[in-house]
């Protein structure tokens, strides 16, 4: 039997091309470093309550596994690192996986990076992120079937992606695009994943999905946490019991 394989050469390609300013906060992924943040900071909560950590605690992730699918450059791997995990990165673009190892080599930060596809990783991992890559992959079902085969038991699964509503098509695409805050072309409103869809795709995964919570957008906040979750959302994950 042939092994699945979640990647979209094009989307990898898309993003290779853009792999030299990740870090730029002002170019071609400003969006991402405006998301990076909001993110973070709910991937913290989740962590102190799913392994009741000390919320003041710096390396809550001490002796634990992480793995961030479709990593980028490096812009969540390397601060689940300074979490005191045991990070490896995966994504599609070898481009993109250079860049994220020149980084963390200049931050003196030992993650684990491979131009790899998630159904070519192997072990089990604690901790595993996967934020705005479900919407590129090439069936959303099969990979969420890949990632639970890959969490540890006891472990947390993070997931974001944008909700398929006009609302976030209108910002994502016809706004954030078309105004060139996001590369033009990036997303594809067919591949957007409304909550109840996730919830479903997860669940015939053998995943449980134990919150969700929206990333808004407002001109006086920027980005934030929400429970509005018309834009964009965020799903903490556990096996299935």
């Amino acid at each position: 039997m042939a092994t699945i394989n979640s990647v979209v050469p094009a989307e990898a390609e898309r993003f290779g091309r853009i792999a030299a300013d990740w870090w730029d906060p002002d170019g071609a992924s400003a969006m991402l470093h405006k998301l990076n943040p909001v993110r973070l900071k709910y991937i913290r909560d989740q962590i102190d309550r799913h392994w009741q950590c000390d919320e003041c605690g710096r390396t809550p992730l001490a002796d634990k596994t992480a793995l961030d699918v479709g990593c980028g450059a490096g812009l969540l791997a390397e601060p689940l690192a300074r979490l005191g995990a045991q990070v490896t990165g995966i994504d599609a673009s070898p481009e993109v996986i250079a860049v994220a190892r020149e980084h963390a080599g200049r931050m003196g930060l030992a993650i684990d990076y491979h131009a790899l596809p998630v159904e070519q990783i192997e072990g089990r991992f604690d901790l595993m992120t996967a934020l705005e890559v479900i919407e590129h992959v090439a069936d959303p079902a099969a990979f969420l079937r890949s990632l639970a085969q890959r969490l540890a038991p006891g472990g947390l699964l993070i997931l974001s992606t944008p909700n398929a509503t006009s609302w976030s098509k209108l910002l994502t695409i016809t706004l954030a695009e078309g105004f060139g805050r996001i590369p033009k072309g990036t997303h594809d409103y067919a591949m957007f994943i409304a909550p109840e869809r996730m919830q479903a795709l997860l669940a015939d995964a053998g995943l449980t999905c134990i919150d969700v919570e929206g990333i808004a957008f407002a001109p006086t906040r920027g980005l934030h946490l929400s429970d509005d979750l018309r834009l964009n959302y965020l799903v903490a994950v556990v096996p299935a019991v």
